[in-house]
């Protein structure tokens, strides 16, 4: 694959999108003129060399004209995970002239994010309550919003030690865990690193997501704290999952979506995760319920429960806990996102 050079980019740019190297379907009219995206910008480099800078801005413009999402972060993503950073370049960084290989490696990758591909599957990695985690399709990608409910499950558990403790020093917590739905292991693997002393179990239906939290927890070297379980919650009973016995805390992050929004999710998500991980049926409710029925036969007297919802659902969650009373748990906490949306239950355990 030729590098770009400045020549090569100007006569790149003169041409119809469907022309760019990369690129997937065209946008239908999409014309990449160099008034519009390159030329008008310097070259910090000099003549033939393209730096950093240079590049970002020019697949920001080709990722906008075809209509990829956060085009901007894409393209910084995307260089910066190429020269081995994170997410941003020093000054000095951005003004130096690109190897012929980096940007080779950049066109490659650029490639396929205009296939719509997650920029975390594009990079392989991603970082999540400061780990940097394998990614890979179709295991589903922690969201953000996620890392505040792994922080709820940390506060609560110093909490209780903090109530406990009458004289100094304060114990230290060290729960048993479950995940349901572990995925990448993002969730697992974070409460491990945030509570040195705690133990997690955790489960997935799905084998690509119980190797890949193998595989992250291997490299994390978290290994001889956490099981790891092939199995449908639905299918499970309190028995096979009370490895280390009764459980503090259950987690989980389960398919939320309304069937009936299914179809309106954005492509990157349509086409390369695993839609099992997102669609909760009719109500969004059915693996919820089912990880509330199957709780009090797993948790210890005040255990909790710690959920990730829609917003619609935390309504409709205590009206069915209402319902059901013999299951003697109670919503104590509603949460919200970042975004202000109710978005975290904190459900717990009463005594008989």
């Amino acid at each position: 694959m030729r590098c770009l050079t400045l020549p090569l980019l100007r006569k790149l740019l003169s041409l119809p999108a469907q022309c760019v190297p990369g690129r997937g379907t065209p946008s239908k009219g999409a014309v990449l003129s160099a008034k519009q995206l390159f030329l008008r910008q310097s070259c910090s480099a000099g003549p033939g060399l393209m730096t950093p800078t240079d590049m970002v801005n020019y697949w920001q413009k080709v990722f906008e004209i075809n209509g990829i999402p956060e085009a901007q972060e894409s393209s910084q993503y995307i260089v910066s995970f190429v020269l081995g950073a994170k997410t941003s370049l020093d000054c000095k960084s951005l003004r130096t002239p690109l190897t012929a290989l980096q940007q080779e490696q950049i066109q490659q990758l650029s490639h396929k994010r205009l296939q719509r591909m997650p920029v975390q599957y594009v990079l392989g990695e991603w970082d999540f309550q400061e780990l940097t985690l394998k990614m890979r399709p179709p295991v589903f990608i922690p969201r953000p919003e996620t890392e505040e409910l792994v922080s709820l499950v940390v506060e609560e558990e110093f909490q209780k030690c903090e109530n406990s403790a009458l004289c100094f020093p304060v114990p230290v917590p060290h729960p048993v865990i479950l995940e349901i739905g572990c995925g990448s292991g993002a969730i697992a693997l974070s409460l491990l690193c945030k509570l040195p002393q705690s133990r997690v179990i955790a489960m997935d239906k799905e084998e690509a997501a119980v190797d890949l939290t193998r595989e992250n927890a291997y490299r994390l070297q978290l290994q001889e704290r956490i099981h790891i379980i092939h199995q449908d919650v639905s299918h499970s009973s309190a028995k096979q999952l009370l490895l280390w016995g009764p459980i503090d805390v259950i987690v989980s992050n389960p398919p939320y979506v309304f069937h009936e929004d299914m179809a309106s999710l954005d492509a990157e998500i349509l086409c390369y995760e695993d839609l099992d991980a997102l669609d909760g049926g009719d109500d969004g409710m059915r693996v919820i319920k089912t990880i509330l029925a199957l709780a009090p036969s797993l948790l210890k007297v005040s255990g909790s429960v710690f959920l990730e919802v829609d917003p619609r659902h935390p309504d409709m969650v205590e009206h069915w806990l209402q319902a059901h009373p013999e299951l003697l748990l109670t919503l104590r906490a509603i949460h919200k996102d970042f975004c202000g949306k109710p978005r975290f239950l904190h459900i717990q355990k009463q005594s008989s």
